[in-house]
């Protein structure tokens, strides 16, 4: 039998836990929270999705499970995701023995790593304590990680006036502060100009671009490279590969070039996220994405201990030669990907001989971790 204690300062609760059916895997009600239960379930946990009121019938009605249909076993009906903090909603979720899946959409809406590392006291799959590197306002951030690794990343410009290639400018929306706002310039004078016009417009705050980030522009292919560290095997695995479908950047490069130029002068430039495609790689690329992976791991652990634990992502562009193709890592996802698209790539079933999701290789893990007694080395 295991123990595990959360360290609970309102709440003081012991979980014990010897069996599948003492487990229930819970789940924020955004982002991957499907891909999440179907895993779960496929490995015979139970399901809990969190949801907010408006938004739960995804979970609460089309997918709950009915007999051998779907995959959501109970809902917690919230006025607010924020609320998931509450000490009343959280003892809900350990007294169902809850072991609960991070992704994006749970750090926006809780939008505080403090409470996420301190007042969420729900046993939680992964470093939650790397969940924050994600912001680049951070120390240490996802950058400092990837100097650690090694892992080349597009130039970044602190100064303006040295810009001196074409760079896109990131910076934080005023009215969706988890969504990025975007310019490009190739000289300080087009900085200039992008500033005045995206406070103008009211894009964002002069505190907002103060802490933007100047970065070049690479030219080449986008593949998300979405991988799996088990500590329990001390293997890196790569789960699947997959490109993003954006708006409203994809249907302005499909305009007719003679009205390209003029509506991309009246319409804002946008990266905002719709999808994913499932996408593969020449095989030649692999061993040096892998030692991406091995590398990003390994700083990880050095920085911020004990590292990743479960899926990470890779946002790569891959760039022509001569000598030869180079990845270049442009974004980084420390913890459960956006894309149920990667099950359709092949690169999960040349390891296990299926295609296997990222939420059904969690649920594995913490089977495995469960039948070896080692739970505590997944969980934080």
């Amino acid at each position: 039998m295991i123990k595990f204690k959360t360290q609970m300062s309102k709440l003081k609760t012991t979980t014990k836990i010897s069996k599948l059916s003492d487990i229930t895997i819970a789940v924020l009600g955004s982002h991957s929270a499907l891909d999440v239960c179907r895993g779960a379930k496929d490995m015979g946990f139970k399901t809990l999705v969190v949801v907010q009121r408006g938004r739960d019938k995804t979970y609460s009605r089309y997918y709950k499970s009915n007999g051998d249909l779907g995959i959501v076993d109970e809902v917690i009906e919230l006025e607010k995701f924020s609320g998931i903090l509450k000490p009343e909603i959280q003892k809900q979720l350990l007294d169902r023995n809850c072991i609960f899946i991070p992704h994006r959409s749970f750090e926006v809406y809780i939008n505080d790593y403090n409470a996420i590392e301190t007042k969420f006291k729900v046993p939680m799959f992964g470093n939650k304590f790397l969940l924050k590197a994600e912001e680049r306002g951070v120390k240490p951030n996802q950058y400092d990680l990837l100097d650690e690794a090694n892992i080349r990343y597009p130039k970044q410009f602190k100064d303006p006036k040295d810009i001196d290639r074409l760079c896109i400018v990131k910076v934080l929306e005023k009215e969706r502060g988890f969504e990025r706002a975007f310019f490009f310039a190739q000289s300080f004078e087009e900085y200039q100009i992008g500033v005045t016009q995206g406070l103008g417009l009211g894009k964002f705050t002069l505190e907002q671009i103060e802490k933007c980030v100047i970065e070049e522009f690479v030219v080449g292919v986008q593949v998300n490279f979405n991988f799996f560290y088990s500590p329990l095997s001390s293997k890196v695995e790569l789960i699947g590969t997959d490109t993003r479908r954006q708006t409203n950047i994809e249907g302005l490069t499909k305009l007719p070039g003679i009205y390209g130029q003029e509506l991309v002068k009246k319409i804002d430039v946008k990266y905002e996220e719709a999808g994913h495609i499932a996408v593969t790689v020449l095989e030649s690329l692999l061993e040096d994405a892998y030692a991406m992976g091995e590398k990003f791991v390994e700083a990880s652990q050095k920085l911020i201990p004990p590292g990743v634990i479960g899926p990470f992502g890779l946002q790569t562009m891959i760039t022509a030669g001569p000598p030869k193709k180079e990845i270049i890592v442009f974004d980084v996802s420390p913890r459960m990907p956006g894309s149920p698209g990667i099950f359709a790539t092949p690169y999960s079933g040349y390891l296990y001989g299926q295609n296997i999701s990222m939420g059904k290789r969690i649920a594995m893990e913490i089977k495995e971790a469960l039948g070896k007694g080692e739970l505590e080395k997944i969980l934080t």
